[in-house]
């Protein structure tokens, strides 16, 4: 049969040489078209006598980005319909369907005659089952190998093998590590857990794999062997007692057991070690299918796969604005959000001119890029020579008028005002006129910054989080006069960085940092309730949040939240209601001077690495209530429901206006509880009219900062959801090839 997505080309040993090569992708994915001809293929290599082997390599940098998720959506919403008419029918038919790339990859395993996967690149989910159902795998050995079994980020977990080949191949410990995290692996790190057999040369893996075919290749896998013993030895066994209930105990603590696809990846795992591999692949799809109909799943996919791919895609861009290539870009205020910034944009391979008011500090700047990169090099992430040519990229001086020919000038200095007025005159004296300026303000409005520009219209809020380096998300705040350019300017910017964006409108704290402050703010009002402090932050981390509030305002600084309480205020005057937040924050920060981690003394006593709840908190708050005065669940649902709520009222005003953005914006900026797909989708998920009867709940017991707005009480009148009433809009021009 012909082949679309692969060629197949037979050498004088025999050996046949698949590749995958999909058209219009810069990255091989899993689909039906996929499944099918890869199916067509084992048929093919088993039914020529002539082949006694085949290779799989990519005809791209990279070897797969694994299954295209949107066809679990549309295996969803199939199973959905069905289940109305016939809910055993609609069982059997998910069921049959979330199998069928599991069946294909053991019927390439049990086929008689050997495989072997070369791996190159990025190698991610089901490309990686693929792999590990062939009888051998060769790495490619340089930085860009990366392999790894990423489904339980988005709610689920390796469904077409991933679960049973791990733990039969590799340490248990390391086994699990590597499935429950979702950890991504080097070419040395794959090697040594037995997970690839030989490495070779990115161009050279071909050559290896037939070398090794040559040497002869078993065709039949351990485990398919009368007398195979598993590596770890049985689950019922004594050192299976050891192992399995402090595995349990670890998942526990560290998942809280809010992600089915943890829990039930676990489930298959320890029942289907104790099966045949046909059984034990039987058990992994029943789970599997199992997870799939779970609202956490159906949220994650959407929001941390789809919606996330749309907005890389630029989703929210102007259609009609041509690309920028952008050259060269200025960074005022070298400190570390300025560096961090500096950072990821020279590893773009953008020139940077980063500015500060001296050279000593400006010099301190790039060495901070320094640092990060010496760092990637010990680890073998990166090279010498690389680690220099993004160093050469960098320019660290005091010169204004070296910005004359950037196409973007991002301001990161102090969030002080006239700090931010000053520097945006001097800059836009020296910038071209068609140069785009950005803030990288946190809380600060947008258009009253632009009040200091002669160019109103090219200036926007780029809003970064720190560090740089690590957090993936970027918030892209227009003011009232921002213009389309502006915006198109600073999209193409950040998808050459390599980040997620949002857009918002202006407003104060916009969408992130105004969110945050409520949660922070809700712990503080936990300590003024006089809910002990550790089950505060232990409250936070059991609703699925990364840390707990007072944690989290001690990383953000609670000078900083001091300061932006006080602007607030100024801002305000009379309309400015105080509360025990005013007084909390006084406390710590004015007269005890406790800022947070950043000099080492906040909610907590930092020494390093290590910190400890600073047991002073009852001389600011007053002596705690016993713990069992305290409801956890509710303490929990305070948390999040304050946070969801919040986000309902900035989409009531227009703030937000794109429920992806909502979502996603939550995940990757906050941290907000990812198993829920994000705040809207929280709310969705529990139903209106349920969240906004706990809202009026909680304003009876805790105040009116609970009573849900306008919208809300409309939308459950009818029982609407966000994703319903305000369906994404995707724009058809968006490149696919992205």
């Amino acid at each position: 049969m012909p082949y679309t997505h692969f060629t197949l080309e037979i050498d004088d040993n025999g050996f046949a040489v698949i590749t995958w090569d999909m058209p219009g992708k810069t990255m091989n994915v899993i689909d039906m078209t996929v499944m099918d001809e890869l199916n067509a293929l084992i048929d093919t290599v088993v039914s020529d006598e002539a082949v006694k082997g085949a290779i799989i390599a990519s005809g791209k940098p990279a070897f797969s980005g694994g299954a295209d998720l949107t066809m679990l959506e549309g295996l969803l919403k199939d199973f959905h319909v069905q289940r109305a008419q016939n809910t055993e029918a609609a069982a059997k038919l998910l069921f049959d369907g979330s199998r069928k790339l599991s069946q294909i990859y053991r019927k390439l395993e049990t086929c008689g005659k050997p495989f072997v996967a070369c791996i190159s690149g990025t190698c991610m989910g089901g490309g990686t089952e693929l792999a590990l159902a062939c009888h051998a795998r060769i790495a490619a050995d340089d930085n860009d190998f990366k392999m790894g079994l990423p489904e339980v980020k988005v709610g689920l977990f390796p469904g077409a093998g991933g679960t049973q080949r791990v733990m039969r191949m590799t340490d248990g410990q390391q086994g699990l590590q590597f499935l429950l995290q979702g950890r991504t692996l080097r070419t040395k790190q794959a090697k040594s857990m037995g997970l690839v057999d030989e490495t070779a040369a990115p161009k050279k893996l071909v050559d290896a794999a037939k070398k090794l075919l040559k040497g002869g290749v078993d065709p039949v896998k351990a485990w398919d062997k009368k007398g195979y013993k598993l590596p770890n030895g049985k689950i019922y066994s004594p050192a299976g007692f050891q192992f399995w209930p402090a595995a349990n105990a670890i998942y526990r603590r560290e998942t809280f057991d809010n992600y089915p696809g943890a829990r039930y990846l676990l489930r298959a795992v320890v029942e289907g070690l104790q099966l045949p591999m046909d059984l034990a692949l039987q058990v992994e799809s029943r789970y599997f299918a199992k997870v799939l109909q779970t609202p956490e799943a159906a949220n994650m996919i959407r929001s941390l796969f789809v919606s996330m791919q749309e907005l890389n895609k630029l989703a929210r861009r102007p259609v009609d604005q041509r690309p920028n290539k952008i050259k060269k870009i200025g960074i005022l205020g070298a400190g570390f959000m300025g560096a961090g910034i500096a950072t990821v944009t020279a590893q773009a391979g953008i020139d940077v001119i980063l500015i500060d008011r001296d050279q000593e500090a400006a010099d301190k700047g790039k060495a901070h890029t320094d640092g990060l990169l010496t760092k990637a090099v010990q680890r073998g992430r990166t090279t010498e020579e690389q680690k220099q040519k993004v160093l050469s990229r960098i320019t660290a001086t005091i010169d204004y008028d070296a910005l004359a020919d950037c196409d973007l000038v991002i301001e990161a200095v102090f969030e002080d005002r006239e700090i931010k007025r000053q520097v945006t005159e001097k800059a836009e004296a020296a910038m071209k006129s068609r140069a785009i300026y950005a803030s990288n303000t946190s809380t600060l409005p947008i258009t009253s910054l632009a009040e200091a520009s002669k160019r109103p219209r090219n200036f926007i809020g780029i809003h970064f989080f720190s560090p740089v380096d690590k957090m993936m998300l970027v918030e892209v705040i227009l003011g009232k006069k921002t213009s389309d350019r502006a915006l198109a300017m600073a999209l193409d910017y950040i998808k050459a960085i390599k980040k997620t964006p949002i857009v918002v409108n202006d407003s104060r704290g916009f969408y992130t940092s105004r969110v945050v402050m409520t949660y922070i703010r809700e712990g503080l009002m936990m300590l003024a309730d006089g809910v002990p402090a550790a089950m505060i932050e232990n409250a936070g981390k059991m609703a699925g949040m990364p840390v707990g509030p007072l944690s989290l305002g001690d990383e953000v600084a609670l000078d900083l939240a001091w300061k932006i309480v006080s602007a607030t205020r100024k801002d305000l005057g009379v309309k400015y209601v105080e509360g025990p937040l005013d007084n909390i924050l006084e406390e710590m920060v004015v007269r005890r001077e406790r800022f947070g981690r950043k000099n080492g003394k906040g909610f907590y006593d930092y020494k390093g690495k290590d910190k400890s709840l600073w047991p002073g908190i009852p001389e600011v708050v007053g002596a705690p209530k016993p713990a069992e005065s305290f409801n956890v669940e509710e303490l929990k649902q305070r948390l999040l429901v304050m946070q969801a709520l919040e986000t309902a009222r900035i989409f009531e005003e227009k703030c937000l206006t794109d429920v992806r953005e909502a979502d996603v914006g939550s995940i990757l900026g906050f941290g907000f509880a990812p198993y829920s797909g994000g705040t809207l989708s929280y709310i969705d998920t529990m139903g209106t009219q349920a969240f906004v009867d706990v809202c009026r709940q909680f304003t009876r017991k805790w105040g009116p900062r609970f009573k849900p707005n306008k919208l809300l009480r409309e939308m459950a009148k009818t029982g609407a959801t966000f994703y319903e009433t305000f369906p994404p809009q995707t724009d058809k021009n968006v490149d696919e090839a992205a």
